[in-house]
This record gives structure tokens, sequence and C-alpha cells, in this order.
């Protein structure tokens, strides 16, 4: 290795210095007292045949000047720089633990020795301030020389391939970046913040910008990182394991924003696989899978409603959502173009909060987003992370809270993603029964492993504090918690106690939960939970009766009430009588758990048919019937959802391929009006339902809710009191039947000198038949259904109306 002259450095005065490299390096040759060698594990092993007589030549001091003294010669070094063939044989298949104790800069006996893996580089030179110094080819892309310095300069490598020559820093050099408390809090599964260790990051580190590589994989022989920086092989850059962790990490400098990139994987039996980044924050657009080095750059516009969203406990609070799938809501749009349209859309109608679906990246449009390979990254296919925050802060700005749906229970097996991410089950369960979900043909996580567990916790804060999403619907819920949920006898084992309750999944969920509502104020959580699982909504520290503490969540879906009312509205009016349960049950259980009554994208699609083509009848009756059934769902207690193209009753099924049918709403059809119809009083069910606390003050409070009469079935009416906390009351009455009740007597409260109607679903300007009451209603003292006092109204046929104290 001999040290080259470098174009004249100048000197403190301002003045170029002749001085040679050689002379330079000779002055630096006496080691500190004290310095030590590489440790025994960490020193290269000696070459064969190499000795210090034959080991490369030290570069001698040149000749001084007269008048100057002579530097004292360097001794020789001890060993050869050059790798031992045991660490050459692990760089090269990609199974070496700790690259940088061989290559960098190292101090040896009487200097410092040089190394480099650079595959397919014809030559490697040292630079550091006037020196530049070749290094010697070892062969097999490895390059090594020593230089006499007492310690390890800050130095840049200059490395020539067929044509090209470029000067980059050494990742090599660089210390680790993660320290003590990330690697204390990963290795205890509580690093609430995971995504600032993980993954890819860009960073300062001893004064030089790159990005930190990081990446948890502790069955990994060996961890390398490929992308357009290397031109896609990892050969150069193995990562270094961080003691027990099961992290590897590796700050290459350089390499910034806009990076495509992979981990190339040795497996413990020794075969390569090459991984997308579970812990990346943006990908390429599906089908292309590679993640991105991501850098936010978005500035915030939402500061006052992320001051006041914790005002008002959500379940006192009104809560009406529409549910939005975000590639088909309007097809083509981006999510800019979707901030553009969607607040006004949604603000004019009167909704509170949007649900979106599907946010994380995932590989298959068809699974609408419910199968997720990038739990940290927005779907690239509508836009950036930030073009995403962007549509979040909009809609902020609007006055409309923002829900995703979030699914920690599964993910899908693609080979590029989590599946036996590093050779063994990871992410998964290692028992095949409990990792195979037998309904979706997708991987269960592996609730019992804490960092697992770290990885699904900090992913739910992650997206509330970065993204400020205000609730986070937690999809299938159900298939968590039960052992043998869709599992035939002998495809499962119970728990220690030899119950069905997985109780991993509870632990995780109460951990999850916990987490979110003590960092995140004003954020909800909703459970998708289908079962009679006690306890949903129960805090989590409140034991129940089946001795298990509350899951913590704010609200829960009444998958119950879903499924009974839309069971009885699909009945002939004729028929229903029969049915009336149906309607009244929910009841029984509706303050059992925090609810929101949900119309899903589930309930509209794969022959289910949509909202109104539930309905029976002709296609008057039908809209009469959709009407009536929103205007008593507005009333139930509990909270709205309404899935994207029930608000105008669209005829067709919902499909991901094309969205809803916005046609229907062109003033040219001519049947637009009847559309146009069912969406105005949609808007009027929302202003009402928000100007009035009775129907959302007390959603979870018995006393907010009276029966009037729930037992007519011969009828078809349902009639119900609700009631806000200073005991203001709204009159909701439903009559399911065709029939106009004329004088139809119901018994009230009489203290309220009368009543007037706030909404009737049968008006003309919504496409009905306009039948209403009289302006007021004034009590008459004839008691009935048990109340002092009663009024006759005029009740409109498949019609719900509300009455409110004059």
């Amino acid at each position: 290795m001999t040290p080259k002259k470098s174009a004249g450095p100048k000197s403190k005065s301002g003045k170029k210095q002749a001085k040679s490299a050689q002379a330079d390096v000779a002055g630096k040759t006496r080691a500190k007292p004290g310095r030590q060698a590489d440790s025994p594990e960490n020193a290269p092993e000696k070459a064969p045949g190499k000795t210090p007589e034959n080991a490369p030549a030290i570069p001698k001091a040149r000749t001084p000047e007269a008048g100057t003294p002579e530097a004292p010669a360097p001794e020789a070094p001890a060993v050869s720089p050059a790798l031992g063939p045991a660490d050459r044989e692990r760089l090269l298949a990609g199974t070496h633990h700790d690259p940088h104790s061989v290559l960098g800069g190292h101090p040896v006996p009487g200097g410092v020795a040089f190394r480099v893996f650079r595959p397919y580089a014809h030559g490697v030179t040292v630079v550091f301030e006037d020196v530049r110094a070749e290094l010697r080819d070892d062969g097999d892309g490895f390059f090594s020389g020593f230089l006499p310095l007492t310690e390890v300069p800050a130095y840049r490598l200059v490395v020539t391939y067929d044509g090209s020559t470029h000067e980059t820093e050494d990742p090599y050099r660089f210390l680790p970046t993660l320290g003590d408390l990330d690697l204390h809090l990963l290795g205890e599964g509580r690093h609430e913040e995971l995504w600032r260790a993980l993954g890819s990051r860009v960073l300062t580190q001893q004064g030089v910008t790159g990005t930190r590589f990081a990446v948890w994989a502790p069955n990994a022989l060996g961890v390398r990182v490929a992308g357009g920086f290397d031109f896609w092989d990892a050969t150069g850059f193995p990562m270094r394991s961080l003691g027990s962790s099961g992290v590897w990490e590796l700050f290459v400098p350089g390499v910034g924003e806009g990076e495509l990139y992979k981990y190339e994987i040795t497996r413990p039996d020794g075969s390569r696989t090459t991984r997308a980044d579970p812990m990346a924050r943006r990908t390429e657009v599906p089908p292309a899978t590679s993640s991105i080095v991501d850098v936010s750059r978005h500035e915030w516009g939402d500061a006052e409603w992320m001051a006041h969203r914790a005002d008002r406990p959500v379940h006192e609070a009104p809560f009406s959502v529409y549910e939005v799938h975000l590639p088909s809501w309007r097809p083509g749009l981006t999510y800019r173009q979707l901030a553009e349209q969607l607040p006004a859309y949604v603000g004019d109608l009167g909704f509170t909060h949007v649900e979106l679906m599907p946010v994380a990246e995932h590989p298959f449009g068809g699974s609408w987003g419910y199968q997720v390979t990038g739990f940290y990254a927005p779907t690239a296919r509508l836009g950036t992370p930030d073009d995403f925050k962007y549509l979040v802060d909009r809609l902020h700005q609007a006055g409309i809270g923002v829900l995703m749906d979030w699914v920690p229970a599964h993910f899908p097996r693609d080979e590029w993603a989590l599946a036996e991410f590093d050779g063994r089950p990871l992410y998964e369960h290692a028992d095949p029964l409990r990792a195979a979900h037998p309904d979706w043909g997708t991987l269960e996580f592996d609730f019992g492993r804490r960092e697992v567990r770290n990885f699904l916790v900090a992913n739910a804060v992650y997206w509330c504090e970065e993204f400020h999403i205000d609730g986070l619907r937690v999809d299938a819920v159900a298939s968590m918690l039960y052992l043998d949920y869709s599992r035939e006898a002998g495809q499962w084992t119970p728990n220690e106690f030899g119950g069905r309750e997985n109780l991993d999944a509870v632990a995780f969920l109460q951990e999850m939960n916990a987490t979110v509502y003590r960092r995140c104020p004003g954020v909800v959580t909703v459970a998708e939970e289908s079962t009679a699982w006690d306890g949903v909504t129960r805090p989590t520290h409140h034991q129940g009766p089946s001795g298990f503490g509350g899951l913590g969540f704010g609200l829960k879906w009444n998958m119950g009430w879903m499924h009974d009312s839309l069971a009885y509205m699909a009945h002939e009016p004729v028929h229903r009588k029969y049915h009336h349960h149906e309607m009244t049950f929910s009841m029984v259980y509706a303050y059992s758990e925090n609810y929101v009554l949900p119309i899903s994208h589930d309930e509209v699609v794969h022959g289910k048919r949509s909202l109104v083509s539930k309905m029976p009848g002709d296609w008057w009756q039908q809209r009469a019937n959709h009407r009536a059934y929103l205007g008593f769902m507005w009333a139930h207690p509990g909270k709205q959802l309404l899935f994207m193209g029930q608000e105008f009753a669209q005829g067709a099924e919902w499909s991901e391929a094309h969205g809803p049918d916005w046609w229907l709403l062109d003033p040219a059809y001519g049947a637009e009006s009847d559309h146009r119809g069912v969406r105005d009083l949609v808007r009027d069910l929302n202003t009402a339902y928000r100007d009035t606390p009775a129907l959302w003050e007390r959603d979870t409070d018995p006393a907010g809710f009276e029966w009037i009469v729930g037992d007519a079935a011969e009828d078809n009416v349902f009639a119900f009191l609700r009631r806000d906390a200073e005991g203001n009351p709204l009159l909701c009455v439903a009559n399911l039947s065709p029939l106009v009740r004329h004088e139809y007597r119901l018994g009230v409260p009489d203290d309220v000198p009368a009543w007037h109607e706030t909404l009737n679903t049968d008006l003309g300007r919504y496409g009905g038949g306009d039948v209403t009451s009289q302006d007021t209603v004034k009590p008459e003292p004839q008691p009935w259904h048990g109340r002092p006092a009663s009024v006759r109204l005029t009740l409109p046929p498949l019609a719900t109306v509300w009455l409110r104290p004059a």
C-alpha cells in the first residue's frame, strides 16, 4: 500500500504545502501509550504465508530538509491487515454477525489496518486530510492496507469500477445508531415508538448524513441491505447484529429519501430470502414490493382540531360515521384529490367522522385492505405518506374526524413479506395449527411473543401520533379472542385453564387499548366483535364475572342489532308481525357495551345486496323502507355507521372495481330525484341528530331510553323516547307497515305541553307520500301505554317520525 501525494492542501497560513503524504504519515506513526490492538475475537486472522517480513511495506519518511529533525522510522506491523479466510467466507456467504469488527479502520500493533469489502471494484483508495493511500486487492472484492497512524481517522473511500470512480463514506467506520435504551425497550417489548428505532430513517451520524437501516430478525445467520444504491446486490452491505436483541443495523452514508431497498436474509438453513421491511413507512405501488426510504415534510394545519378532540368523551358525543373505500369512492383520485372532494361531500351531509378502508399497504386490492403487508405504510396506490397526511389534515380542518380500519389479527403468506420472515416462524405462531387462519388462508400473529405485541401496539400508536388518526376500528376481534374460532375439534388446544379463550390475544388487546388511550387523548378504539364476549368496552382494570378484565375498547360494533334489524326489514310487511322481536331484542342488551350500529361494506357485497335492494316491495316501497330504516337507526341508542352509496339508495351491490353509482345523482337521469331525496334525508338526519343531545348524550345510560310501545306487533309500530342529560325528550315513532295509521294513540309524559314534528321520512322531498301530522300535537289527559297522557298521530306508511317538545 503506497500513500499518494494529494493535490496541494493549504496550511493554516493559507500557503500550499509541498509535503508529501508519505512524510505526513511517517510523522504520525508512533502509537499512543496504552493503545491496544483489536481484541482477539475481532483481530484479523493472519493470512497464510504472511509474516512481518513480507507484510505490506510501511512508507518511510522522506529525507528531511536541512535543519529538520528526521522522523523515527515506524515499526513493521505484527499482523497482516488482510482478512483471514474465516471472515472472508462468512462475509461472502452473508452470515457474518459483526462485519464492523473486521471491516473499516481498526487499530492494530503499530498503526491502523483498513479493510474494505467492495465486490466488483477494481481499486479502493483511503482518503483523509492530505493522504491518499491505495489499498491492496486481496481478491473477491476485499481490499486491505496498513498505515502507521496513532488513531483511526475520519476517512473516505475512493472506489474505482469499470470506467468510473466514486468517492464515498465507508459504512463500517460508524458507531451503532441505536442506544442501550432502545435495545432495552426492544428486548422488553415495550418500545412504544418502535418506528423511530427500526426501519429506515434518514439521520446524521458522526457529522455524515445517510440512512440507518434496522430490522428485527433474531433467527437470521446474517442480514444485508439491497437497494438502488448497491444495484440490488447486497453482498457488500452486511448488517451487524446488536447483542442479543435480534436487531440488525447498518448506517449507509449518502443514501436518502426515495431510495428503494429490501433486506437479504440468510436463513438458519443457509438459504437466502429477500424481504420488504416490516417497518417500512413507504412502499412501492403494488404489485411492486420494495420498501422506500421516506422523509416527512408535511406541516400540520389541524392544531385546533387536535387541541379540542378530547373535550368530550366519544360515547357522550355525536358520532355519525361515513365509511369510505378510498380507491373506489371516486375511482382514480389520489389522496390529494380526495382531500379536495371528500371533506366537502361528508361535511355537506353532516357526518361527524369518516372511516377509511383500506389504509395500510396490501398486495391484493380485492382484499379491500384486510390482508396487510405494510403495517406502517399508507397504501401507495393513492400517493405518498405525506399525501395521506394532507387528506387527514383537510378532513380535520373541515371538522371531520378520521377513523381507519386496523387489522392486527392476521397477515398474508406472501414470500417477500412477514411469513417466516427470517427463516422460521417469527410474527406468526410457531404451532402451525395456531398460525394458520382457517377462513382466509392467512397467518395469525403470535400475540404471546413480546416483540410481536410490541410491533402491533406501537403500530396503533404510530397511526394516531404520526397521522393524527382519531380512531382505530379493529377488524376481526372475535377471530383473535377464541382458540377454536372456525376450527373443528382436534384442530385447537385449550389454554392453560382448559378454556377456549386466547389469553395472549386478550393481553395484547388490553395492552394496545391502554397504551393508545394513555398516549393519544381523544382517540377512540372500536371493536368489530361479533360474539357476546363479556367486557369488550369495559376498562382493562375492571374484572368482570368471567374473571377477565375488560378489553378496554371505547366502542363495539353491534353486529346483533345489524343482523336482526336487517332480517326484519327483509320480510314483507304482512309477515313482520311474526318477527317483531327482531327489532326490539337489541334493547335487552343495548347497555351491556358502548355500541356502534353498523351498516358497513360487509353488508352490501357478495350477494347480500345493497341496503335498498334488501327491502321488499316495488321501487317506491323499497325506498320508503330504506328511509324508515335509517330514521329508526339514527334514533336507536348507539352511534351510526353507513357505507358509501347507501346514503343515496344505490340499487347495485358495491364493487371495489368501480365504486358507488354516482350517475344515479345526475340530473339527466330520469330517477335522479328518487336517489337525491334519500341523500337529502341523510343530510337532515345528521343535522337533527347533531342538534339533539337526547340522541347521543346518554347513549350508554339506560336512563336515556324509554319504550312507549314495543309490543305493537300487529301494527308493525315501534315508539320510544330518548332523553338527554337534563331529561329533555325526543319521541321516535316508526310505522313499518304500508298502511297510513290515522289517529294513532300513543302514551306520552304529561310534562310536555305540546310536540312538533322535527323529522318525517315520508316527506315528498325525500320521495315519500308527504303524509304528515299537524304542526303541533297537544297531549290529551287520557292515560295510554301506562302513561298519564297521550297524543293522537297520523302515522305515514313505511316511515319514521321524530317529535320534539314544541
